[in-house]
C-alpha cells in the first residue's frame, strides 16, 4: 500500500508511517466488487456499496488532536503527532457491511501512547471523530461503535455511538453511563490476565455515490437490545491469533 499520495496534508501521516510502528493493517483484498483504487486515509475517495473505503485510528494524548483550540485531521502536519509517540491503524472495510475490527492488545497498550483514539479519512473535508478515552491508569474500555457517515459517496462525518452498560460482564464497571470497563491492571499489557484486545463495530449511514442508502447503521442500531458484542467477540476470538 502506498502512502502520500494527494499533496501536502498527507505529508505527516507519511511521516508517521516511517516513524512509528503500525499497531495493525486488516486490509480486505480487493475483489470485483471493489472499484476504489484510493487507499490512503488522508486522500478523497467517491465510493459505493462494497466498495473497500480506507481510514485510521490514531492513538495519542486527547490535547495532541488540538491545534490552537481547536480539532485537526490526524492528517493535518499542524499537528504533529509523529514527535508525540502517536500511533496508527489502518484498516479497510467494505462499505455498509458491518464489520468488526479488532487490535490485539499484547501487542498495544494504549495507556503508554496517550490513551485516546480519533478516528479519521478524507482531505476536503478532512473528516475526524471526536477524540474518545480508550484507556488510562485505572480502566480500559474495550468495545466500540463507529458510524461512517457518506453524502453521495464521500466521507462528511464520523460517530461514535454507545448503548449503555446493560451488556456489561461481571467484571467490568459502568464509566458515565455509557461504557463498559475493565481495571487496566488486569490486563495482559499490563501484567494481568485478562484479553483487552480494542474491538469496533463499524457501521455506515447516509448514501453512496448512486444516491443508494447505506443502512448498515440502522440495522445494528434496531438490534441493539442484543448482544451484538458477545457475538462478535466469538469471532474474535477465531480471529485475534491470526493478527499481528
Amino acid at each position: 500500500m502506498k502512502i502520500g499520495e494527494g499533496g501536502i496534508p498527507i505529508t505527516m501521516v507519511t511521516q508517521m508511517m516511517m516513524a512509528v510502528m503500525v499497531v495493525v493493517v486488516m486490509m480486505f483484498v480487493a475483489d470485483g466488487a471493489d472499484k476504489n483504487d484510493v487507499f490512503s486515509p488522508c486522500s478523497d475517495a467517491k465510493v459505493q456499496k462494497l466498495d473497500g473505503f480506507t481510514f485510521g485510528l490514531a492513538f495519542s494524548t486527547k490535547e495532541s488532536f488540538f491545534f490552537n483550540q481547536t480539532q485537526l485531521s490526524p492528517c493535518d502536519q499542524r499537528l504533529s503527532l509523529s514527535s508525540k509517540n502517536a500511533q496508527l491503524a489502518l484498516f479497510r472495510p467494505k462499505v455498509d457491511e458491518i464489520s468488526f475490527l479488532t487490535i490485539n492488545s499484547s501487542t498495544f497498550n494504549p495507556v503508554q501512547f496517550g490513551g485516546y483514539m480519533v478516528a479519521f479519512a478524507g482531505q476536503k473535508y478532512a473528516a475526524r471523530s471526536l477524540p474518545i478515552l480508550v484507556a488510562d491508569s485505572t480502566n480500559t474500555i474495550t468495545s466500540f461503535t463507529l458510524v461512517l457517515e457518506f453524502q453521495e459517496g464521500s466521507l462528511q462525518n464520523l460517530y461514535w455511538k454507545n448503548f449503555g452498560c446493560n451488556a456489561c460482564s461481571q467484571d467490568s464497571t459502568c464509566l458515565n453511563n455509557q461504557n463498559c470497563a475493565v481495571a487496566t491492571s488486569n490486563c495482559t499489557s499490563n501484567g494481568g490476565s485478562k484479553d483487552c484486545n480494542l474491538s469496533i463495530q463499524l457501521t455506515f449511514s447516509g448514501t453512496d455515490k448512486n444516491l443508494d442508502a447505506l443502512n448498515s447503521w440502522y440495522e445494528v442500531e434496531n438490534l441493539r437490545q442484543y448482544s451484538l458484542y458477545g457475538l462478535f467477540s466469538n469471532i474474535r476470538d477465531s480471529v485475534t491469533p491470526q493478527i499481528i
